[in-house]
């Protein structure tokens, strides 16, 4: 069902993207020189759809870093609660076999 609903929302996302490139094949110049625009240094030309998908994928790339940068407090916490959780289980274990079993039905005969 997963599976489905994936293929339902990626396959018009996948026809909408090749539709668009298809559709927006012209060269255009793309330059990185701000300050000479009749003669750039570096002039490539490129589809018009490579410069929109490839914005877009840089847009999705910075967004993620910084998504996963305003988590990190969330990450280091989760570490040290494990951590925590890590040593309170060998300090009960610990103290479990520091009990005699005979002592064990006295212990939880109050609890139940």
């Amino acid at each position: 069902m997963k599976s489905f609903f994936k293929a339902l929302i990626l396959v018009p996302v996948a026809l909408a993207i090749v539709l668009f490139s298809v559709a927006n094949r012209k060269s255009v110049p793309l330059s990185f020189d701000p300050f000479s625009r009749d003669a750039p240094v570096f002039v490539f030309d490129v589809p018009l759809f490579a410069v929109v998908l490839a914005a877009i994928a840089v847009g999705i790339l910075i967004g993620g870093l910084a998504s996963w940068i305003a988590q990190g407090k969330h990450r280091k916490a989760a570490r040290r609660n494990r951590r925590e959780a890590e040593m309170l289980r060998g300090e009960a274990q610990m103290l479990r076999a520091a009990v005699p079993d005979s002592a064990l039905p006295a212990l939880t005969s109050g609890r139940a």
